[in-house]
């Protein structure tokens, strides 16, 4: 009787044992199951693509160009796919011209090279070597269209191409079915307070302002006339490349031409920057 006992309490246990063994698996499949860990690394797809019902994008404004500091993070020269780059220390005076391209879904909602969140629908973009963050005035020498970014990413790695524009950016250039377009890039460059206030005691230069630029001469000949009249100063029309610029001034103090430039950029023009 006690064999019989005794080797029912064995058989129990074992019994116990290999039920919680072949339950196990199961157990810790649940608990990995909601995390799978992407086959293409940081990003959830293999191929940059168009986003997926997008918004309309058509009403996005310019980025505004004012003074920030330069991030702490992404200004550091590095190096991509063996290649090195090196990071400028102002983006003050800087043009280039080449090929943009832009970038879309698969970068959306992953952190830019100074660590903010890649937005496509922002008027943003991204540069090899231009400190981080800048403002440039892109150019489609193709078509004549404008915009102006803020740049706050590292790119395009492709040779020739200069620029990566963001969806929204693309959009306004006329160059999203394209994917690429022959541009120019030129710097608006905003300086401190603090750095005024010294342009402004050694200044003895006179300086202009563009507001805006058109390919229909008698519509700048109009809106040249109102500037002037509702801020005080004279104007100036200059032609080329098929686009005619209105340019305010001269101004003879740096301080007064960047107040001059504050209030048109929160009076409906955000695109006006002072003449390099």
């Amino acid at each position: 009787m006690q064999n019989k006992i005794f080797f029912s309490a064995i058989s129990l246990i074992l019994i116990m044992l290999i039920t919680a063994c072949s339950s196990q698996p199961e157990t810790s499949h649940k608990k990995t199951a909601h995390k799978p860990k992407s086959q293409f690394g940081r990003y959830h797809m293999a191929d940059d693509r168009y986003p997926d019902n997008a918004p309309d994008v058509s009403k996005v404004q310019n980025a505004v160009p004012k003074f920030e500091h330069y991030s702490r993070q992404g200004n550091r020269n590095y190096t991509v796919l063996g290649k090195s780059y090196k990071v400028l220390s102002t983006g003050k005076g800087f043009t280039e011209t080449g090929h943009a391209s832009w970038y879309g879904a698969k970068f959306h909602g992953h952190l830019t090279s100074n660590g903010e969140t890649y937005d496509m629908y922002t008027m943003s973009a991204a540069h090899k070597n231009l400190p981080l963050p800048s403002y440039v005035k892109v150019t489609n020498l193709e078509n004549n269209k404008q915009i102006i970014v803020r740049v706050n990413d590292r790119g395009p790695f492709h040779h020739g191409r200069v620029i990566d524009l963001s969806y929204a950016g693309a959009y306004h250039l006329g160059m999203l079915g394209k994917g690429t377009a022959k541009v120019h890039l030129e710097v608006i460059h905003v300086e401190s307070n603090e750095q005024r206030a010294i342009n402004d005691v050694t200044d003895v230069e006179n300086h202009y302002i563009q507001v805006v630029a058109s390919q229909d001469k008698l519509k700048i000949n109009t809106l040249a006339k109102e500037l002037e009249r509702k801020y005080g100063v004279s104007s100036r029309i200059v032609s080329g490349n098929g686009l005619h610029r209105i340019q305010l001034g001269p101004i003879g103090k740096i301080y007064l031409t960047n107040k001059l430039l504050d209030n048109l950029h929160s009076s409906g023009y955000p695109q006006s920057f002072i003449v390099p």
